[in-house]
């Protein structure tokens, strides 16, 4: 599918570490864009910068837990900017906790953030694209959708649920002009694991390195003009590991622990866990 002025696309999460870098690799396709996220910190430093690249913008402050008012936020980006041509599927949340720990709120904002409104929007642009023959949904998954670290039940589930939906999209409306694509990244130097780092001490193990998020936003434009379904992106190629894990999913859960994913994310707790007993503040 071509990127261009005729465009319309939309963004969920567009002030966030992969929001951003998104943004401005669409930018540079002269795409007509709208920038949503929330809280909106940030949105209108955002929207100055495409602008500045040439690119016409509208920023929407808008809740993705608030299911019932999805409709109405496509109504806003459709009257400003015309009919959606792509939806990017980039907002999401992650509590790194033991399960058992969680907040009920935690499990429900995950589910409805990550993996139900995706779905929604999703269901409620179609209709659209299909009429026209033009459409693009990108969902972006993770390497834990697929590699079910420890510490990550609620984030874990729901992208491994953005990777089934996708497939399924795709093989439903192949041929009709509408596809989807679903970007896989490892760790991303932005956002949350700038936020377990912290939490951590240090960076993750050598065998999970991390990859700037500028290389996640190439890979978003790519999918879409060349259609592809599953990109992957980390600092290291990683498919043969996770092909194995499909194989054996005793396999992959060895993997898994001893590359130090497990660990890393274990420790990301007990730094939390230590924060809260300083301040205070509980948690997740």
């Amino acid at each position: 599918m071509k990127l261009d002025s005729e465009t319309t696309v939309l963004l969920t999460g567009a002030n966030g570490g992969l929001g951003e870098p998104i943004a401005r690799e669409l930018a540079a396709r002269k795409v007509k864009l709208a920038l949503v996220a929330y809280p909106g910190a940030g949105l209108g430093r955002v929207k100055e910068e495409v602008e500045a690249m040439g690119c016409r913008s509208l920023t929407v402050q808008f809740d993705l837990r608030n299911r019932d008012d999805l409709p109405s936020l496509v109504s806003t980006v459709t009257r400003e900017l015309g009919p959606v041509d792509v939806l990017i599927n980039n907002a999401g949340v992650e509590y790194t906790s033991t399960y058992h720990e969680l907040g009920e709120a935690a499990i429900r904002d995950t589910l409805l953030v990550n993996l139900e409104a995706p779905m929604m929007l999703t269901w409620l642009l179609l209709p659209g694209m299909l009429e026209r023959k033009r459409g693009h949904v990108v969902n972006i998954s993770s390497l834990a959708g697929m590699a079910r670290p420890a510490y990550q039940e609620p984030y874990s589930a729901t992208k491994a649920g953005l990777l089934g939906f996708t497939g399924s999209l795709r093989a439903t409306y192949r041929g009709t002009g509408v596809s989807a694509s679903a970007i896989v990244p490892g760790f991303v130097e932005a956002g949350i694991y700038a936020r377990l780092k912290e939490s951590v001490g240090h960076s993750a193990p050598p065998l999970l390195g991390a990859c700037p998020p500028e290389r996640v936003a190439r890979a978003v434009v790519r999918a879409i003009t060349q259609d592809q379904g599953e990109v992957y992106v980390s600092k290291y190629p990683v498919r043969p590991l996770l092909m194995l894990s499909v194989l054996s999913p005793l396999l992959g859960a060895w993997i898994t622990r001893v590359t130090g994913a497990n660990g890393f994310f274990g420790k990301a707790v007990e730094g939390m866990r230590r924060r809260r007993q300083k301040t205070g503040v509980k948690g997740p």
